[in-house]
């Protein structure tokens, strides 16, 4: 027999939530949580533990109506995940030998199981509870100054996640959600979305990738553009809840001018003209700059000149994001992508 026992007990614990939605037997949808099945020998002879079986970890029905304990479990002798019915027998399967039930590709109808098969979720988090507060650093910073090359080294590099207003507006619209009449009224109209929507946005992203991925920390790329959005940003967050600190890129004017106008070249982007440029100029000065001094009055802002070389401005931003960041990521050798991006190695040329 293959004791597993010592393995699994020496494991991390398992804090993991499965969501199941979808499935044409509608009893097995629900939410599963971490399996408190007593030590049992498997089918394969292996000593399961609390929260894990075959050395794998398990779920059972957060309501307790299912008669097998675990009701989500890997099977070591089908190399495969599995669902069970409310009665215990088995629904739906994947063949998989991954750490955990896979959640980006279709399951198999199984001898007891109708379709469709589900969608299964996994949540890092109690779905029942609420999500955990998010760790935000707002980066602002006039057009050219760098935010977008800076928030996707930091992604890329430390484990930051980088929010854009405009990317999630977008993503609305096309995706046809419930705001989706309303952000497509205002940008036919040429105006600006409302505040409370593009927060309520925000958030309802940040939740999502914290539940869902685990990660906590995010740049929120142009935020808040005005005072306006930083009132949103109260209503849907509350007063009482401490207001995330600011990078604000500081770069002259010379040198935003050059680097936007080189960068028309190939960006493709209708706004990187000079008259463009210089209403949006006008824009950050008139609109976001009170935003930013108001954050300085507070302590919580950090001036970082982007005026230097990219590789000591990187060098900033990760000092500034150290204490939070992940210290795997921290330690992470530069990808080819960051090493572009810093300029230390070319792009492909285009064929």
């Amino acid at each position: 027999m293959k004791d597993a026992g010592a393995t699994t007990e020496a494991a991390t614990p398992n804090t993991f939530f499965v969501e199941v939605t979808g499935a044409g037997l509608p009893e097995v949808d629900g939410l599963f949580v971490p399996s408190t099945a007593p030590p049992t020998t498997s089918e394969s002879g292996t000593v399961s533990s609390p929260g894990y079986w075959n050395g794998k970890m398990a779920w059972d029905r957060a309501d307790g109506r299912a008669a097998r304990s675990p009701a989500i479990s890997y099977s070591n002798s089908y190399k495969s995940w599995r669902i069970s019915r409310l009665d215990g027998h088995l629904a739906y399967d994947i063949s998989s030998e991954e750490a955990m039930p896979p959640t980006d590709r279709e399951w198999h109808v199984y001898k007891k199981g109708v379709a469709p098969a589900p969608t299964v979720v996994l949540h890092h988090f109690d779905p029942r509870q609420p999500c955990p507060a998010p760790n935000v650093v707002f980066v602002l910073g006039a057009p050219g100054a760098g935010k977008g090359t800076m928030c996707e080294l930091a992604e890329s590099q430390l484990g930051w996640t980088h929010l854009s207003t405009g990317d999630l507006l977008r993503a609305e619209h096309q995706a046809g959600g419930p705001n989706a009449a309303i952000i497509d009224e205002y940008l036919a109209a040429g105006q600006l979305v409302p505040n409370d929507i593009t927060v309520t946005l925000l958030r309802q992203a940040m939740e999502r990738i914290t539940r869902t991925t685990g990660r906590k920390n995010f740049l929120l790329d142009g935020f808040p553009r005005s005072l306006s959005n930083l009132e949103a940003w109260y209503e849907i967050f509350g007063r009482e809840a401490e207001l995330p600190g600011m990078l604000y890129f500081e770069c002259p004017s010379a040198v935003l001018e050059q680097r936007i106008l080189g960068r028309a070249k190939y960006s493709g982007r209708s706004d990187d003209n000079v008259e463009s440029m210089k209403l949006r100029f006008d824009t950050f000065k008139a609109e976001t700059l009170p935003t930013v001094e108001l954050f300085k009055s507070l302590g919580k802002c950090v001036e970082v000149d982007t005026s230097q070389d990219r590789q000591a401005v990187y060098a900033l931003v990760a000092a500034h994001l150290a204490e939070h960041t992940e210290s795997t990521f921290a330690a992470r050798p530069l990808t080819e992508r960051a090493e572009m991006l810093l300029g230390l190695r070319p792009y492909p040329r285009k064929e």
